[in-house]
Formats: C-alpha cells, structure tokens, sequence
C-alpha cells in the first residue's frame, strides 16, 4: 500500500477517532435547561405591580382627593399612587411591607395605571386639586418586542431540536443517503476467520482479497488486477454472512455493510440516489470492500414479471448499480462483495465478469466440516466425558451450519431442563430428533385401534429399511406423536457422505418407503392415510429415475428435465410428446410395483419379526438401535456408522470437552476419507 493510501487512511482513522470522542450531551440536559428558563420567567421576574382603573374612576378620585403623584407617559397613558386620605377612607387596601423587592405584595401595592385623554383642562383639574404630575416620552418600543420575542424563539429551536433527535432517518434531505454500516476491526467487529469453520475452499477465496488490499503489489506485479466483485452463493444458513462478518474482522481496510433491502424505498429515485452515495463515500475511502446481503432483493433479472407502468423502481436501482460498477477503475481499491441463496434469478448483467468477477460456492458442509462446525459451537458448552463429535457429525447429514448451531443450542437446553451439570450424549441425540422429527407431543390422544396401525407402519419401515442392503441403517423407531402431523417415526442415518447413487441404491429407498404401507396391508387387509408422504416421496424419486438420469428400459438414455426453465413454467415448456408421457407413466408404475412386490414378500417372510417388534412398540413406544440388533439380528450387509453401537455402552471411548483431544482425533480421521454429502432420510409416519 502507497505512502499517501497509508497517510489519507490514517487521517481518516484519525478524523473518525475524534468524531466518536467528541462529547454529546444527553437530551434530558436541555430539557432541564429548557425548564429552569420558563420557571426564571413565571416565579422570579415581577410581574404588574399597579391596579388598573378606569378613566372616569381616575377623575372621580382627582376631584375627591385620592390620588397624590401621578406620571404622564407620553401623554396617552398614566401611572400613579393613591394619597393617604383614600387609605384612610378604605377605598383602596394599604400595602403590605416585604422583605425583597422579587417577592409579590399581598393585596393592593398603592399604586394605579390608566389612559389619558389630552387637553389643558385635565392639567388644570390637577393643579386645582393639589396633584403632582410629571410628563414622560418613551420611544423603545423595540424592547417589548425583544421581549416576546426571546421565549417563543426558545420554544421554537427547543420542539425544532426534538424532532430532528426523535427521527432523524425522516429527514427530506437526508432520504438520499445509504444506510451502510462502517465497521471499526478494533472497536465493532469481533468475528474472525478461525470463527468459521468448514469453509476451507471459500476462506481461502476470501482471504485472498484481503490480502490483494492489504499487499496489492504481491499479485500486481505480475501484471494481475483487483478483482472487482465477489459473490457469494449457498443455501440458507451455511455461513455466507458470518464469512462476511470474518472479512470484515480481518481486514484492514474500511468495511461497508448493508442489505440489498436498504436501497428500496417508496419514493422514486431514491433508490439510485443511495447507491450513488455509497459508492461515493467507497471512492473516498479507498481501498475498502462493500458488502451487500441478499443482493437479489434489487438484483434481480430485468423484465421479469413487470407490471404495465413506464418506470421501475428496482430497475433504476439495479442499473445505477451495474454503471456504478462498470465505472470503478481496478487502481481505486474498492472491492464488492454480495451473498445470495437465489443466483439463478440474479440479472446477467450482474454476474458478467468486470462486475462480479468471482463466485463462491457455499455448500453445506462434509464430515469433516460438520465436525468443525460442531466443535467450534461446542466450546462455549460444558460437555461430558462421553461426547463424540464424530458420531453426532455423522448423525447430522445435509445439515447446514446454522442448523448445527440450533442443535447444540437444544441440547444445552434439554441437559438444562433435566436439572445436568454437564450436556451429555443423550442430549444431542434428542437435540438431532428435535430438530429432524419435531417436538414430542406424549400428551395427544390417540384411539388405540390408531396406535396400533402407526405401530405396524413404523415396524415394516424398520424391518425393510433393516433387511436391505443399500438401505441407511436405522437407528430409532418411535410412536410418539411428533411435529405438527407425525404420529410416528423411522430415523435412518447414512453411512457416509455420497454424491452418487446407483439404480439398486433408490429401489432399495422405494423399498424402505413402502414398507410402512405394505405391513399395513399385511396386518390389516386394508390401508389408511398415513403413508401419504412416503407416496410422494416414492413417486418424485421414480420420476427422477426415469425422466431425468434414463434408468428406465423404456425410455433408455434420456433426461426430459430442463434445468434452465422456471418451475411455474406450467408444462409450456415440455420436451416430450404425449406418447412420451404415457410411457413416463408406465416405467414409473413398473418401478414402483416391482419393488412393492420386493418389499411383500420381504416382510411376509418376516412376518412373526413384524408382529413382535409391533408389540413391542406399543409396550414401549420407543426402540433404538440395541433393541433392533437384539430383535433382528445383525444387517445382512454388516455395515453400521462408525460408534452407532460403542457409544451406548459404558466401554464407549471417553472424550473430555474441555481438551477434546477424542475430537482432534476423530477430526485427523475424517481428513483421510472425506465423503460427499446425501440426503438424509427421515421415514414419513402415519398421520
């Protein structure tokens, strides 16, 4: 960095230093102020101390001898005092002595004001009647007016300055102006990389562009140029804003943040105003890096879904946004960097390179991103001797960094209600059913001809999902009403993380789903509602054999999916025929009864296996994996995740959660096989 770049950025440190130092004064002093200045005015300055008469009461007590002085202003208005002889008489009270001259005379103060009418007999009645008088010109009207006009300026400034406090956002002047947050690295932002875990590809994306800022001469030497824009792309809750938060602590440079919702307001052009103003203020505090969240709220692609008007809000918001980009020159050192979860609305223009030049891929984490996730979430927990954190990795497939989170969070909560010292194994396992299957409801009536039925369900997903070889080995069944409308559940865990499936593997899943229905069948002779998921399960995965990865003999290669076509397109944009569709349908219902009769005759050699593990359901309502191994002996393909048996056991290996020397390890073991990512399966129940 530039001599002058480290100079200007020190001055602006500086400037912005003494900014947040200068002392601001609470509005509770003003107030205070305000107060003690109307109290002055009403309590401590004399008010009128004369008793006003009128003109003919004023000539009655000249004649009478009842008034002694008197002073002519301006020979319209009088003052005076009443003589001895009129308190005599009691037509006025005599006045009380007082002890200072601010305190106010109880009763008559002695003295009178009136008006005056001119002429030369008046005078001459007052010299006929022994009364002094003197004559009096003021000309300072301008005192008066100063004097009315100094409370009602005070009031004015005073209510002026309570509105401007109370909502300065509202401002018609200041409307224009962004809302970007400037984040301080040693004062406001406590987030780092070490902070974010699993995203090894991505941080390492990142932390190049804080390095280019930091030390541009290192990548420019060779005839590189600033990157311009980075996007970030992912699903919800995998850790898109917290690397931004990271970006912010470890950079060294200004950091500007702010959401894509900031810029829409619902005045015209107002919009483009506050993007013009941020990249202005950006240009003056160069180099520094933008951060925009949710970039497809004003990012969106031009022309779509437009209503017949003339003029778009959001449009002239987004093309501000793209001049403003294509205009920055690569040596002003303003780097900007979005998140998004929907890149695929995102406009085109946006995503060309010169303006977003990078795309960073945000997935959910592996294994091994899992276990750093939940090891840095962990920490803050008191933890027992017996955590794994490589069996709950492998228990929590699909699951996003947030979710892991949330899941650490409820098991500290569920070790809290059951009065622990310490979260213990069995708090994550019901903190992993939470979260998958939803809050228990032990205290929903069910008849028990229902129980029965939603027992039998759950026995033939187990055994099905048991028996089968390309199954996920189960490791719960329970008929404890769950969630909003599940009265009961199968949990499956993968057993290792997969980007690829065979056709065996999904007729093996078709299988598992069919299994709660076809016991039903078995038992009963009849069928009842609760399989409507595991239905639509099985269709949308038979539809996808056939139409979209060509494992059908009647339609052989084929994939009719376009990816680039919108969901709602409503059919309009088919590929196929409908003698094309017919066989679709066909080769759907051929897979789908092929393995229903797979799945017949699976559990009818099962039978006795069925009934008693049905049985005993209803005893218990709750079976983990011991008890099925016990029921239904080893898997035919004797395979099982890694500590699904050993950490049940009291020989279970031990880890400490303060050293998590056990996690270390598990962590170095995960490094050697890092496996892809399923889908995790969770049977549908009877409803």
């Amino acid at each position: 960095m530039s001599k002058r770049n480290l100079s200007k950025k020190e001055a602006s440190n500086k400037k912005d230093k003494g900014a947040k130092k200068a002392p601001r004064f609470p509005i509770w002093i003003y107030l205070v102020l305000f107060l003690l200045l109307i109290g002055f005015n009403l309590y401590f300055v004399p008010g009128e101390s004369s008793e006003r008469i009128k003109y003919s009461e004023f000539l009655t007590f000249v004649q009478e001898g009842f008034i002694e002085e008197i002073t002519i202003i301006n020979n319209v208005e009088v003052e005076g005092t009443f003589s001895e002889k009129a308190f005599e008489e009691g037509i006025v009270e005599r006045p009380q002595p007082t002890e200072s001259r601010w305190e106010r005379a109880e009763g008559s103060t002695g003295r009178f004001t009136t008006t005056m009418l001119e002429g030369d007999e008046i005078r001459s009645l007052f010299d006929e009647h022994g009364v002094v008088y003197d004559v009096r010109i003021e000309e300072n009207w301008f005192s008066g007016i100063f004097i009315w006009l100094i409370p009602i300026a005070l009031i004015i400034a005073f209510w002026i300055f309570i509105l401007r406090r109370m909502n300065p956002g509202q401002q018609v002047l200041s409307i224009g102006k962004n809302k970007a947050s400037l984040y301080d690295k040693q004062t406001e932002s406590k987030v780092s990389f070490k902070d974010v875990a699993g995203l090894h590809e991505a941080k390492a994306e990142v932390e190049e562009v804080v390095e280019f800022l930091s030390n541009p001469q290192k990548f420019t030497k060779l005839g590189g140029t600033l990157p311009k824009g980075v996007l970030l792309v992912g699903p919800p809750g995998t850790g898109k804003t917290l690397l931004a938060k990271a970006t912010a602590g470890e950079a060294d440079v200004p950091f500007f943040s702010l959401s894509g919702s900031d810029f829409v307001e619902m005045f015209v052009g107002v919009g483009a105003a506050r993007v013009r103003d941020l990249f202005k203020q950006a240009k003056e505090k160069a180099p520094c890096i933008i951060f925009i969240d949710e970039i497809d709220s004003i990012g969106r692609t031009r022309g779509r879904g437009m209503a017949m008007s003339s003029n778009d809000e959001r449009e002239n918001t987004l093309n501000q946004l793209l001049s403003e980009m294509d205009g920055f020159n690569s040596d002003k050192g303003v780097i900007i960097m979005a998140a998004t979860n929907r890149p695929d609305i995102l406009d085109s223009a946006l995503l060309r390179p010169g303006r977003f030049d990078r795309q960073i891929m945000i997935d959910k984490p592996d294994l091994k991103g899992r276990m750093q996730i939940l090891e840095v979430h962990s920490k803050k927990l008191q933890l027992a001797e017996n955590i794994d954190l490589k069996v709950l990795a492998s228990q929590t497939p699909g699951f996003a960094g947030a979710e892991l989170a949330n899941l650490c969070n409820e098991a500290a909560l569920f070790a809290a209600r059951r009065d622990k010292e310490k979260v213990e194994m069995e708090d994550f396992q019901d903190a992993i059913e939470r979260v998958v299957a939803g809050l228990e409801k032990k205290n929903k009536l069910i008849s028990p001809d229902e129980r029965k039925i939603v027992a039998y369900h759950e026995a033939g997903h187990a055994i099905v999902g048991w028996m089968l070889k390309y199954t996920d080995p189960v490791l719960k069944v329970s008929i404890v009403p769950r969630g909003f409308a599940a009265l009961g559940y199968t949990l499956q865990t993968p057993l290792e993380d997969r980007f690829l499936m065979t056709t065996e593997e999904l007729e093996d899943k078709i299988c598992a789903l069919l299994g709660g229905r076809v016991a039903e069948e078995i038992i009963f002779g009849k069928i009842s509602t609760g399989a409507q998921n595991d239905l639509e399960r099985i269709t949308n995965m038979a539809f996808a054999m056939v139409a979209e990865f060509g494992m059908s003999d009647e339609l052989g290669y084929l994939s009719l999916k376009d990816s680039n076509s919108p969901e709602n397109s409503y059919g309009f944009n088919k590929k196929y025929s409908e003698s094309t569709a017919q066989k679709i349908d066909q080769a759907i219902r051929n897979i789908i009864q092929r393995n229903y009769k797979r799945t017949l005759d699976l559990l009818n050699k099962h039978k006795s296996k069925l009934e008693e593990m049905a049985e005993t359901l209803l005893e218990k309502e709750v079976l983990n994996h011991i008890d099925l191994r016990e029921m239904l002996g080893d898997r035919p393909s004797g395979n099982y995740p890694e500590g699904i048996f050993e950490s049940s056991t009291s020989e279970a290996p031990k880890t400490n959660g303060a050293s998590a020397s056990k996690n270390k390890k598990s962590l170095a073991e995960a490094n050697e096989h890092e496996k892809s990512e399923p889908e995790a399966e969770n049977n549908d129940v009877a409803k």
